[in-house]
């Protein structure tokens, strides 16, 4: 049954209102709609054309949530208040997370003691974000004084039904399925190829440490069989839940925790693989590399966790 113009805005309307009163609102907002669309039909007007009348009369979907569920919109006043909160949302998301991973980097690089480390990613993080949410409360603050005193209308464009979201596909596809057990077989085939032929040419020698072998890679491959299951189980179910993120969480933890201690120690990757493919390339080039590799390592584990719990909210919010 494809997706109607009503389906898609009562859905961006039910985003922001309380579960328990999610579908009882959902149910009189639909009807009200059907009520609106059905008069003007009989007046004789177009169905599709009714139906964009209708919900184009009744605004940001957002706006009538806070409405429905009597939530203020102040701090930069009604006319721009959603439009400044999803745009600092967008910020935050993007500048906190790239901040803190370049200072973290950065001081790594520069052989900073670990207490350094965190304490200057802390600050910068958190000065980051006042800074990002001071300038941005002052640019829309200005927007709003510009208007009030010239009249004149600025670039902040108003809502239309061109703005509603896509509907997003909660539930667990085949494909998706298929696609996270393809990519451990890729891994494992990686590691298998790694230790019996190698990745230099001419000579076999392998990426990972050979002391890994048998312990180390085999509960590896263990975890690996577990995390197949894991998304059959995700796929049986038919959607995250937060169980299954929590265990989603506890496996990426398992997998990135050991990896960084080998690697800290020096026991991941093989230090002949660097003399061979590096030749002359500086005593300090491997030490980097761990340590990108360290970022890259953690930085796979902290997404899949959040990727998890993100589905498994917006799961929860259908």
């Amino acid at each position: 049954m494809p997706v109607t113009l009503t389906d898609r805005y009562v859905g961006a309307a039910m985003r922001t209102v309380p579960e328990r009163q999610r579908a009882d609102l959902a149910t009189e907002l639909r009807a009200s709609i059907d009520d609106q669309v059905d008069a003007r039909v009989a007046a004789g007007e177009d169905a599709a054309a009714a139906e964009r009348a209708v919900l184009t009369g009744l605004g940001d979907p957002d706006a009538l949530a806070a409405g429905y569920t009597d939530r203020p919109l102040h701090l930069i006043g009604p006319k721009y208040y959603l439009t400044w909160w999803r745009l600092l949302k967008l910020l935050l998301w993007i500048v906190i997370p790239s901040a803190a991973f370049a200072v973290a980097l950065g001081q790594t690089l520069a052989g900073a003691p670990f207490g350094a480390i965190v304490g200057s990613t802390i600050g910068i993080t958190i000065t980051a974000g006042v800074h990002l949410c001071f300038w941005v409360t002052l640019v829309f603050a200005f927007i709003e004084y510009w208007e009030g005193r010239t009249g004149e209308q600025t670039a902040v464009t108003e809502w239309s039904l061109d703005d509603l979201p896509e509907p997003r596909e909660n539930s667990v596809g085949f494909i998706e399925m298929v696609v996270g057990i393809a990519w451990l077989f890729i891994v494992a085939g990686f590691v298998l190829w790694d230790h019996f032929l190698g990745f230099v040419p001419g000579a076999t020698i392998s990426f990972l440490d050979p002391g890994l072998w048998p312990w180390w890679i085999g509960a590896l491959f263990v975890v690996m069989a577990v995390s197949a299951t894991f998304s059959v189980i995700v796929y049986a179910v038919g959607r995250w839940t937060y169980p299954l993120a929590a265990t989603n969480a506890v496996l990426a933890v398992i997998v990135a925790v050991p990896a960084l201690w080998l690697l800290s120690q020096d026991r991941l990757i093989n230090p002949a693989f660097w003399d061979a493919v590096l030749d002359e390339a500086g005593a300090d080039v491997p030490g980097i590399l761990n340590v990108i590799f360290g970022f890259v390592i953690a930085g796979i584990a902290v997404w899949s966790i959040i990727d998890g719990f993100l589905k498994a909210r917006r799961a929860a919010q259908v």
